[in-house]
């Protein structure tokens, strides 16, 4: 509580009441999360200047007290302090977006009367002031609208980004990825049944190899002999019908051994 005490006593003179102990209680808790005073009352003036300090008027109003403060991303707010018998009412409002907080304070609880003159014993239960405030009257880093739509904005922008081509509604996403090696995708025509399909087409229709061996289809080069033509000394003419599969039975061209 060291820079309270420093505020305390930049203050003494000003102090009157047990309200403005607490007054300026509360403005410290503010100075120690990121805000800055930066005038009195409701409307901004031209003298306005952010400063831990308090304005040199800001308890002229015993009834009602009204600070202005600014954060590190110039976030205005509000804060109020209305006096009721011996309780002092807090509500501290963001100036964009209208949100409000608030804070009920029993004086008595906390500030000693009879020692408004002497830091080391005006408050009571300071802890237990300071955790109120924290929880109940400033609002946590979460709670910045402007903050927190920036970072949703952001994410929608990244999010715009990784999805590149795939964001069209109208195109095909490619199944292969960007980088690296292609895996090897099955064809989305062929029935997810048919699996072990091509050991029965031994033919090799549906456009498998097929099992049975073909001389005369098998793609590598082939001499110019057609058995149609027949086999000497073997099969006469035409025993071959033009295009049927051939497997030859022994030497072509040769006469087969007696």
């Amino acid at each position: 509580m060291a820079g309270l005490e420093v505020l305390y006593t930049c203050v003494a003179d000003k102090i009157c009441c047990p309200q403005d102990a607490v007054v300026c209680f509360v403005h410290w808790e503010m100075i120690k999360n990121g805000y800055r005073c930066i005038g009195s009352g409701d409307e901004p003036r031209s003298s306005d200047q952010k400063s831990e300090l308090l304005p040199a008027d800001w308890s002229n109003n015993k009834e009602l007290y009204s600070l202005r403060y600014k954060d590190d991303s110039d976030t205005q707010v509000v804060l109020k302090a209305i006096t009721v018998d011996s309780t002092l009412i807090f509500n501290l409002m963001n100036s964009s977006t209208k949100q409000v907080l608030d804070l009920m304070v029993n004086v008595s609880d906390h500030v000693n009367v009879d020692q408004l003159h002497t830091f080391s014993s005006v408050y009571k239960d300071a802890d237990s002031l300071s955790q109120k405030v924290k929880t109940q009257l400033l609002p946590s880093k979460e709670k910045h609208p402007e903050k927190a739509e920036k970072s949703r904005r952001e994410e929608d922008e990244e999010l715009h980004r990784r999805r590149g081509e795939d964001s069209d509604p109208l195109r095909m996403p490619s199944r292969h990825p960007r980088q690296g090696v292609q895996p090897h995708w099955p064809d989305p025509f062929v029935p997810p049944f048919a699996a072990g399909g091509a050991d029965l087409d031994p033919f090799g229709s549906r456009g498998g190899g097929g099992m049975i061996v073909d001389p005369l289809r098998s793609g590598y080069p082939r001499s110019g002999f057609d058995p149609s033509g027949g086999v000497p000394d073997i099969l006469p003419p035409g025993a071959v019908p033009p295009g049927a599969r051939f497997d030859p039975f022994g030497p072509i061209g040769r006469h087969r051994p007696g």
